[in-house]
């Protein structure tokens, strides 16, 4: 494997990290879709075109280009875990808030209740 992949994968690693890190948005999430395009795009080639692969897992160091498709999957599969950690985080950060509310609400329901 060659420097330049490894370059590559690194900072293919580090997006993954920043995206994991900011906040959800609707430009992270067309970013999310074109990369699922991408990827999509990608592996309709591997099935149709295999040579291509080959071509650029060579240009790129990597051997074969069964190689490459697989670092290439490691590091998608990193970023939808990046994703759908955001996502549950964010979902649980909102079922808090709701919670919260729903339990003040209670609270000044009795205490109206009681009151009147």
């Amino acid at each position: 494997m060659t420097i330049i992949f490894q370059i590559l994968a690194i900072i293919a690693v580090i997006v993954v990290a920043i995206v994991m890190l900011r906040g959800g948005g609707a430009r992270n999430q067309a970013i999310q879709r074109i990369f699922m395009l991408l990827f999509i795009v990608a592996a309709g080639s591997s099935i149709f075109v295999p040579q291509v692969w080959t071509f650029a897992a060579r240009l790129l160091g990597v051997g074969r280009g069964t190689d490459l498709l697989l670092y290439i999957t490691v590091l998608a599969f990193l970023g939808v875990a990046a994703t759908t950690y955001r996502r549950f985080r964010r979902l649980e950060n909102d079922l808090t808030a709701m919670a919260r509310q729903v339990a003040l609400a209670r609270a000044d329901n009795e205490q109206d209740s009681s009151e009147g």
